[in-house]
Formats: C-alpha cells, structure tokens, sequence
C-alpha cells in the first residue's frame, strides 16, 4: 500500500512512481477527462503546477479514496488558480484538514506540523511558527474545492460497496438535520442569526445543516448549510436543494419531521422510495383502506392546497394522489411507499428503521468526536469552510474504515469511529513524516479492524447526564455592560 505524500495517492494502485509521478498524473487526466488537457498550453501549466502541489504534501494516505486525478479534476472544475507560494491552496487544505482532526485545533499546531521534519531554515536559524500568512492561506482556499471534494469521497464510498451491504437489494440513505453554533460577531449574526428565544448581546449565532449519509459506510454523501430563519430555510427546505443526490431505487429513512406529502411526493417522482414515521398531526385508521395484516394497510393520500414555498407549475406536475402503506411498530406508526409485501415484509421494514439512528451517532461523530459543535471562524465565510473541512474530515476518516473492514469483510459501521481518530492521531507523527510509511499504514488498518462496536441490540438509556456541571452565574447583561459595570463597582470600591 505505497501511497503518495498527502491526500493523493501515488503508488501502487495507478502505477505511479514518484520520479514520473507530474508526467502519469497528467497523462491519467488526459485519459479519463480527454480535452481538459489538451485545449490549451495555460491548462497543461495549471495541471502541472497542482501536480507539484499534490506531490508537495507531506503526510497521511487514504488508500486512493483521493487520487491525484482527482484532486486536480476538482481544482479545475472549481477554477482554482494559485501561484507557488508555501501554503498553496492543497497544503491548506491539508493542514486544515488535520487542525479539523487535532484536539487543539489551534492555526499555531497546524503550522508547526507543517515544520515538524524541517525545525531549521537554510540559514540554520529556527523557523519561527507564525500564523498570519497560512490564516490568509485559509481565506484565500475555495469553500467550492471542499465541498466537491466531499462529494468525491462520499461517492466513492457509497460505490465501493458490494451488494453485500445492500438493504434487500436497494441501496439506502439517511437524511437528518442539526445545528451548529459560532462565535458572536455582527458578521456572523448578520448571516446566521441567533434565536429568537435569546436577547441580543446573550445568544450566539446559529447555523443549520441537513446531511444524506450512506446507510452501509456512513460515508456523507451530500449535505446544505444555511441559517436557522427565513424562508426556505428549514430542514425541509435544504432537503428539497439535495434531491438531486437520490436515484431511482433508493431507500430515504427520516424521522417524522419529513413525512409530508409533498416530500413524500417529490421523492416518488424521482423513483425513491421513503421509510418515515407517521407525522404527528396526521391520524391512522386501520380500519380503512387495504388490509394486509394486523395494524398493517394500504391507504391512498389526497393532495392537499399548493403551499406558499412549492411554485404553481410543480405543484401541477404532483400526483394528486398517492398509495402509502401504514403499519405499527409498538405504539409508532410507520410510513413508506413499499406498498406490496413482495417488495419488503414488515418485519424488515422495522429492522431497517431502526437502524435511523445511525445518523444521529454520525451527527455526534462531527459535532463531538471532530468537535464541530462549536465553531472558531468570526466571519460566516470562514465558518462555511470550517464546517465543509470538518465534513471532509470525517469523510476521510469513513474511508480509512472502509479500508479496515475490507479483508474481514466485516460492516464498516461495526468499526469505531472514535478508536480511528485517536489511532489516526497517535500515529499521525509517523505517517506526517513519511517514515515506515507501509508498515505503519498496514498496521493502521490492522489496528482499526480490531477496534470494533459492542454489538447491544435493545439498548435503552436516559437522555441525561449524572455529573452536575460546576454552579456559574449566567451572563444576563451583555458582556460589554457587564464589564462596565464591574470597572465601575471596583473605582467605587477603590474611592
């Protein structure tokens, strides 16, 4: 498993060497996207010029989930143009990428990791760890190259699967949304405002995204950000921007927040079929409609009045009605369009929906394992790289298990998500300097494989914590008044 010096892979797989490493990665572009590097000699210069890049990074290999082609397939798409510099656009991604992994996750870790193997410049003198020129670096870095780079690696995972990982034949996906906070600045509030339950000066903006994870790898293969007020702006409305990542035959698990009949509806157009709860303002009765079996029917739907979000002409081209199957699960009534028994029987219906809450642990793999809970960035462009290089992250991270699960054909859900960080950490110095770089690598793999999931079918637990957090006073003013007013308690006291 050679691999090439950063997210790339120049080894092995592709018959790579690292001396004719900038002539192969040219000639593989010129292969699998033709014209992109013939139409011009300002292209062949660009493409060489991130082909130096790529073979610059030092560090970690993801087992060709991120080839060279690829990388440079993505910069060109995005129309990245960059001069050679120290942090070129790929050494800032790659540095943010481990800040976004790094329990520190400080601009400083990150630019003494780009020092680790050269601690001395050409002068002997050491080289002192400044951030200014990478945090410029970072402004300059193309939130569009990320965002493409995820999908690449989401799409990759989800096509390396064998049918194997398949649900009945189908594939599966999971949508679920969630929030994220970020510091208080007037920039951030003016793009995503805080709630309106908190009074100005005390609350902290707020941004919502909506993700579609990979039912088998836990791979994200698509995801939406925007802020947490105005119109279109809701779980329900970032979804519709991403139903072009779903294709005829797939599986849609949700909760019940999205069994609406015109989501439902615009799935069914595209061929998807949907497994939902039943949304709680709508009633079952199971005395009517088509029976298959005890609390289990087939009910027709009627389309209601045109909302305001959905326009007039494709409100039209809905179906006016459509054939849902209802059926029980304890006191929980599901939804889906898997009408026929032959298709699915209930009892796998239940089992596949209990797997949803594999993307709620995704969601607390970003926002607590990567620590994206939180967020650093003042400005809300800054935060939506953050976030997309977060994203990216953890994507990286799937790969690496998918490669583990591999040889034992064990599920890639079944391998620790946590365990992979903190092997990926305590061994990261190693990989970083490219030393042993095979051994370390296989024994990386050898290593995920072994850290697997306790397997606790049934397991219930309250949603609360035992251990009280320390008592502190709660910020009531805003801290610029609260500070006045403490400088002017302590010159009283000093009269």
């Amino acid at each position: 498993m050679s691999g090439s010096l950063g997210l790339c892979r120049i080894g092995d797989t592709m018959g790579w060497t690292e001396d004719k490493g900038l002539g192969i990665v040219r000639w593989d572009l010129e292969r699998e996207y033709g014209p992109v590097c013939r139409n011009s000699m300002r292209s062949q210069r660009r493409l060489q010029a991130i082909g130096q890049e790529i073979r610059r990074l030092p560090g970690l290999t993801i087992s060709g989930v991120l080839t060279a082609e690829e990388l440079a397939a993505a910069a060109e798409q995005c129309g990245l143009r960059f001069r050679q510099r120290l942090f070129s656009p790929f050494v800032t991604l790659w540095l943010f990428v481990w800040q976004a992994i790094s329990p520190d996750g400080s601009c400083r870790e990150a630019v003494l990791r780009l020092f680790a193997d050269r601690p001395l410049d050409d002068s002997g003198e050491a080289i002192t760890a400044t951030t200014g020129s990478y945090c410029r670096a970072r402004q300059r870095l193309p939130v569009a190259l990320i965002v493409i780079l995820i999908g690449r690696v989401g799409e990759r995972l989800f096509r390396r699967l064998s049918k194997a990982h398949w649900w009945c034949g189908r594939r599966v996906k999971i949508v679920d949304g969630t929030t994220v906070s970020m510091p208080d600045t007037m920039a951030n509030q003016a793009r995503f405002p805080q709630s309106r339950s908190q009074k100005p000066g005390l609350g902290f903006p707020l941004a919502r995204l909506v993700g579609v994870f990979c039912w088998s790898s836990g791979a994200l293969l698509a995801h939406a950000t925007g802020p947490c007020k105005g119109k279109n702006n809701s779980e329900l409305g970032l979804l519709r921007g991403l139903l072009d990542q779903f294709s005829a035959g797939d599986v849609v698990l949700g909760d019940r927040y999205y069994a609406s009949y015109f989501i439902i509806a615009l799935f069914w157009i595209r061929g998807v079929e949907v497994l939902f709860p039943q949304h709680q303002r709508r009633t079952s009765d199971f005395r009517k409609g088509r029976r298959l079996g005890h609390g289990d029917h087939v009910i027709t739907w009627h389309q209601p009045k045109c909302p305001d979000w959905l326009e007039e002409s494709l409100y039209h081209q809905l179906p006016e009605t459509l054939v849902i199957r209802e059926f029980r699960n304890g006191r929980r009534v599901l939804v889906t369009t898997l009408v026929e028994p032959q298709q699915a029987s209930v009892q796998a219906l239940i089992a596949l929906y209990q797997t949803r809450w594999h993307c709620e642990l995704d969601w607390r793999a970003i926002k607590q394992v990567l620590a994206m809970d939180i967020l650093r960035c003042q400005s809300p462009d800054m935060v939506e790289k953050e976030i997309a290089v977060h994203l990216l992250a953890y994507n990286l991270l799937r790969a690496l298990l998918l490669e583990a699960s591999r040889p034992n054909a064990m599920a890639p859900r079944n391998l620790s998500f946590k365990a992979a960080l903190q092997t990926l950490l305590a061994q990261g110095a190693w990989l970083w300097l490219g030393k042993q770089r095979r051994g370390v690598i296989d024994a990386l793999l050898a290593r995920l494989a072994s850290e697997q999931v306790g397997d606790r079918p049934g397991r219930c637990e309250p949603r609360a914590i035992k251990r009280r957090p320390k008592p502190q006073s709660l910020l009531q003013p805003p801290r610029a008044e609260a500070r006045r007013r403490l400088l002017q308690q302590q010159h009283a006291r000093a009269a």
